[in-house]
C-alpha cells in the first residue's frame, strides 16, 4: 500500500466520473454512520450489543420521543428503534443463512470471538471462504442478535479490494470519519478528541 499523502491524493483528485464522454459528479460520501435496528425489547439489544460485542452506549438527542438508544465504537453507530409492530421482525430469530442480510464487523482475533460468542451461549456458524486463485482464505462467524438480525464477524481484510470496472475510484475516510468524542481520560480529564 503506498503511504498516506499518495492515498489522499486518489481519493481526493478529480472527483468526476467520465462515462460515455458525460462528466458526473460523485455523491459527496464519506463513511458508513450507522445501521438501524428494530428490536422487540431495547434494554435486552442493548444488553447484547454492549456485552457480546462491546458496543458503547452513548447519549441520544433529547428530540427523539420514541423508546430507543445509541450505541457506537469501531467507527459506526449502532440505532436501536423500539418497534410498534412486531411483524417488521425477523420472526424465526435461530435461522442462520450466509446468504441473508446481514451487517459485518472486522475482527482482529477470530479465535477470541468464538470464544466470546461461546461464553455467551450465542448460537453461530462458522465457516471459511478460500480463494485458491490468491492463496488466501476468510474466516467467517455468523449469529443473530436478539431480535433475529444477522451479523457477521469476518477477517475479511485478507482479501485484496480490487475494481471489478474502470467506474468510480475506491474512498478511504481518512479524515473526519469518527464523529467527535469525549473521553474520560483520569490523569488529563475530560478531552474532546476530532
Amino acid at each position: 500500500m503506498g503511504n498516506k499523502d499518495d492515498n489522499e491524493n486518489n481519493n481526493n483528485d478529480d472527483h468526476h466520473i467520465h462515462h460515455d464522454g458525460d462528466e458526473k459528479k460523485q455523491p459527496p460520501l464519506m463513511a458508513l454512520n450507522h445501521v438501524s435496528r428494530l428490536c422487540r425489547d431495547v434494554k435486552k439489544s442493548i444488553e447484547f450489543y454492549t456485552k457480546v460485542l462491546g458496543m458503547v452506549l452513548i447519549e441520544r438527542p433529547p428530540a427523539f420521543h420514541f423508546d430507543g438508544a445509541w450505541l457506537f465504537n469501531y467507527g459506526v453507530g449502532i440505532h436501536l428503534v423500539q418497534s410498534k409492530d412486531q411483524d417488521r421482525l425477523p420472526h424465526d430469530t435461530h435461522h442462520l443463512d450466509p446468504m441473508d442480510n446481514h451487517i459485518s464487523f472486522q475482527c482482529v482475533d477470530m479465535e477470541a470471538m468464538e470464544v466470546r460468542l461461546k461464553e455467551f451461549n450465542v448460537e453461530y456458524i462458522k465457516r471459511t471462504v478460500e480463494d485458491n486463485e490468491n492463496g488466501t482464505s476468510i474466516d467467517q462467524l455468523f449469529f443473530n442478535d436478539p431480535d433475529g438480525f444477522m451479523i457477521e464477524i469476518c477477517n475479511c481484510e485478507n482479501l485484496k479490494l480490487v475494481p471489478a470496472g474502470s467506474l468510480g475510484k475506491i474512498k478511504l475516510p481518512f479524515d473526519r470519519h469518527y464523529p467527535p468524542v469525549k473521553v474520560n481520560n483520569p490523569t488529563n480529564g475530560d478531552q474532546n478528541h476530532k
